[in-house]
């Protein structure tokens, strides 16, 4: 028997508060998890910072990686066995282009990514194809096989029914996601019928549609992303420490690129502040690391990131407004300016920050970015993009919605001390 067909002698299964349990019974799916790289992400938040405000958020990227796989081993177990469209040949591919989708993520993801210039689907490609256990793991089914799979996360594969199962605008990484960060945070926005979604998938040719009698299960999945992100992911006091995060990182660069004697030496970043790090020492950051410096800093000399850090690690974070700084560019100036005469260094305590979404749209020819629309599958055989047969999808097609917030210290404006005036002026133009 090769490793490809290769089975457990008795499954494996992951007690999941989602999807109940996860199941495993391929040789080579039980290996990947068992992985160095793949247990990593045990200690990588699937949310962020987004537990300081939701404190039930402290969910790992490991159980979101499980998540996906499981959706998919569902939907090609289950709904597509069978069905003449589907290739059941790439069944393993895509189970583990669904395990490892999420690979590359460091710590506190995006905004580590924002200051160190770094890209998360480039580092899971790297961690696949270098010298790495998940390397020697998939090579062993065949030599091009870490490179498949790298293409179905990269989009690239030529098979694009297996890439929309990942990757689209109704794949298994959405679906797992909202309803695992509706669970964990305690809301009830992400909550939709994935069970009806599942039973209502079809392959077809290049893609995979939706029997148009799954519609309004589609509709309420549209929407209950739409409500995660604005009452979630861009919650404004995540964002605000989100925020001192990124701040905290810039400074500790600068201070490191001035030759500042730190106290802690940040062993762990030297690679990272000028830009020589190797893949291992990537892979050896996580958010423990990350957080056990933020706690050293509390005590450092520089006061600013000593302040930052103590912000961070005791949850005492930055005030925010409504701020368009496209209308209000003379006010952000003025602000400034105050800001360095009160003694507050601005680029570390006004800090501009946008979030935007587009909860769905489709293909518009001549228009940059690839979208993969959601097709219908109408009983006559015809297939229909979701918006020109749902009001309530195309009420909200194509409709980018953009939040702005201006972030800073209020409790440095308000405390007693000297520039009393200076600061109340301050107050009064962010009022």
């Amino acid at each position: 028997m090769s490793y490809a067909t290769q089975k457990l002698a008795e499954e494996k299964v992951f007690k999941d508060p989602v999807h109940r349990y996860i199941h495993v019974r391929d040789q080579v799916i039980w290996d990947v998890i068992g992985s160095k790289e793949f247990q990593r992400l045990r200690r990588i938040k699937q949310l962020g910072t987004t537990y300081l405000v939701f404190h039930g958020a402290e969910h790992s990227r490991f159980s979101h990686s499980l998540g996906v796989y499981e959706i998919v081993r569902r939907i090609v177990d289950d709904s597509f066995d069978g069905r003449p469209e589907w290739d059941a040949s790439e069944r393993l591919l895509v189970l583990c282009a669904a395990l490892l989708h999420d690979l590359g993520h460091g710590p506190f993801s995006h905004a580590f990514e924002n200051v160190f210039n770094l890209d998360h689907e480039e580092f899971t490609r790297k961690i696949l194809l270098g010298d790495t256990e998940v390397n020697e793991i998939l090579k062993r089914v065949s030599k091009d096989f870490p490179q498949k799979v790298a293409d179905v996360i990269g989009k690239t594969y030529v098979n694009k029914q297996v890439v929309s199962l990942i990757s689209s605008q109704i794949d298994a990484d959405r679906m797992d996601y909202l309803q695992r960060d509706a669970y964990f945070t305690g809301v009830s926005y992400g909550h939709f019928d994935m069970e009806r979604i599942l039973r209502v998938m079809r392959p077809r040719e290049d893609q995979i549609v939706i029997k148009s009698s799954g519609m309004h299960a589609v509709e309420d999945y549209i929407m209950s992303r739409y409500q995660m992100y604005w009452q979630v992911y861009f919650h404004p006091v995540s964002r605000s420490a989100e925020v001192i995060l990124t701040k905290i990182l810039h400074r500790a660069k600068a201070l490191s690129e001035n030759g500042y004697d730190f106290a802690q030496q940040p062993t762990h970043f030297k690679g990272f502040f000028d830009g020589t790090f190797t893949l291992n020492e990537y892979l050896a950051l996580d958010e423990g690391v990350l957080l056990t410096y933020f706690q050293l800093w509390v005590t450092e000399k520089d006061p600013i990131l000593a302040d930052l850090s103590y912000r961070f690690v005791n949850r005492k974070l930055f005030q925010y407004i409504e701020f368009d700084l496209a209308k209000d560019y003379m006010k952000m100036k003025e602000l400034e300016l105050l800001f360095k005469k009160a003694g507050i260094d601005p680029e570390y305590y006004l800090v501009f920050d946008s979030s935007s979404d587009l909860p769905y749209d489709f293909y518009r020819p001549g228009e940059e970015g690839e979208r993969i629309p959601i097709h219908l599958l109408k009983p006559s055989g015809e297939i229909r993009e979701l918006s020109r047969e749902s009001e309530v999808v195309e009420a909200i097609s194509g409709k980018r919605r953009t939040d702005h917030k201006l972030y800073f210290p209020e409790d440095f404006l308000t405390e007693d001390g000297k520039k009393k005036a200076l600061k109340k002026q301050i107050l009064e133009l962010l009022k």
